[in-house]
C-alpha cells in the first residue's frame, strides 16, 4: 500500500504503480485574494475540497496570471520535461499544457514528490532565466506554486472521465475547438 504525506498544504498519496492525476500552475496564476475569497464562500460546504476544486478551475481557464506557458519555447520545454522522463520514473499516460497550468496523468515508477519537483525545478529555471529575452512577465523570482495538487485514479470509469477532462480543457477554456488542434497536449497523438 501506499503512503499519505504532506508538505504543509495539501495532502498527498504515494505508492509505486499507481495511476495519478498531476496539476500544477504558475504562482501568479490564482491571486491569494481570490484563494481567501473561495474560502469563505464554500466555508459551510459539504464537500469543500471538490467544491473548491471546481471553481479553482475554472479560474485557471480564465487566464489569470502572466500566462507565461502560453508561449511556444516554453510550452515546448514543458512538455519535453514531461516526455523526458516517460518509460523510467513514470509511464504518461494524458497531458494538457494551459497557459497557466499543467495537466498529467502518469504511472508512477518512482517518488511521486521527485517527479513533480524535477519537472517543475528545471522548467522553472528555464522559463526564469529566458523572461526577459522571451517577455514572458513572470512576476517574481518564483515561476511554479509551490505544490501541485494530485488524485489516484480509483477506476477504469474515473480514468476516462480525468482523460476526457484533461485532453479536453483547451476547448472548455476556448483555446480551440478541436482537442487535436492543441499543440500542448497528448490529444493529437493518440
Amino acid at each position: 500500500m501506499g503512503d499519505w504525506f504532506s508538505r504543509g498544504y495539501l495532502p498527498h498519496f504515494n505508492s509505486l504503480g499507481t495511476i495519478q492525476t498531476i496539476t500544477f500552475r504558475l504562482a501568479d496564476s490564482l491571486p491569494q485574494q481570490k484563494l481567501w475569497s473561495l474560502k469563505q464562500k464554500i466555508s459551510s460546504a459539504e464537500d469543500v475540497s471538490q467544491q473548491m476544486r471546481q471553481e479553482i478551475e475554472s479560474w485557471l481557464d480564465a487566464g489569470i496570471g502572466c500566462c507565461a506557458l502560453k508561449h511556444p519555447e516554453v510550452a515546448q520545454v514543458v512538455q519535453d520535461a514531461l516526455l523526458h522522463f516517460d518509460g523510467k520514473r513514470y509511464r504518461l499516460l494524458k497531458w494538457c499544457i494551459m497557459p497557466n497550468h499543467v495537466h498529467v496523468i502518469i504511472e508512477q515508477n518512482t517518488n511521486l514528490s521527485k517527479i513533480v519537483q524535477s519537472w517543475k525545478s528545471y522548467t522553472g529555471k528555464w522559463a526564469l532565466a529566458n523572461n526577459s529575452r522571451l517577455k514572458l512577465g513572470i512576476p517574481n523570482e518564483h515561476f511554479w506554486m509551490r505544490d501541485y495538487w494530485d488524485r489516484f485514479i480509483r477506476s477504469g470509469e474515473h480514468y476516462w472521465a480525468v482523460a476526457d477532462y484533461i485532453e479536453n480543457n483547451p476547448v472548455h477554456a476556448g483555446l480551440c475547438e478541436n482537442a487535436k488542434e492543441w499543440r500542448w497536449s497528448s490529444a493529437g497523438r493518440d
